[in-house]
């Protein structure tokens, strides 16, 4: 059985730094694509980015490109996202996902396997 559990989030000011973790347990074959994807309050669940098994060519929604880094470790199964210059409008529970194929990263209807997401609030 897949999980996926992130941890990392909280309260921090604008202009801040927070690092995500996502801890994935199950069969390795599931995580060949990891992503995050965060839903602010009142919207729809957007993509954030993501990254294949070898880490090369990550993927990054316009809106955080420059300011967030999305990483792997593939020997514990963990994928992080580094995010720097914080905004208010990056506000938002953000969730982990995995799964093995994945035809176009940005869609969540492709994933499997869903964590039960982290808060990010980020104050003025």
């Amino acid at each position: 059985q897949v999980q996926l559990v992130e941890s990392g989030g909280g309260l921090v000011q604008a202009g801040g730094s927070l690092r995500l973790s996502c801890a994935g347990s199950g069969s390795i074959s599931s995580f060949y694509w990891m992503a995050w994807f965060r839903q602010a309050s009142g919207k729809e669940r957007e993509f954030v980015a993501a990254a294949r098994w070898s880490g090369d060519a990550p993927q990054y929604a316009y809106f955080v490109k420059g300011r967030f880094t999305i990483s792997r470790d593939n020997a514990k199964n963990t994928m992080y996202l580094q995010m720097n210059s914080l905004i208010p409008e990056d506000t938002a529970v953000y969730y982990c996902t995995a799964g093995p194929t994945v035809l176009d990263v940005t869609q969540r209807g492709y994933y499997d396997y869903w964590g039960q997401g982290t808060q990010v609030t980020v104050s003025l």
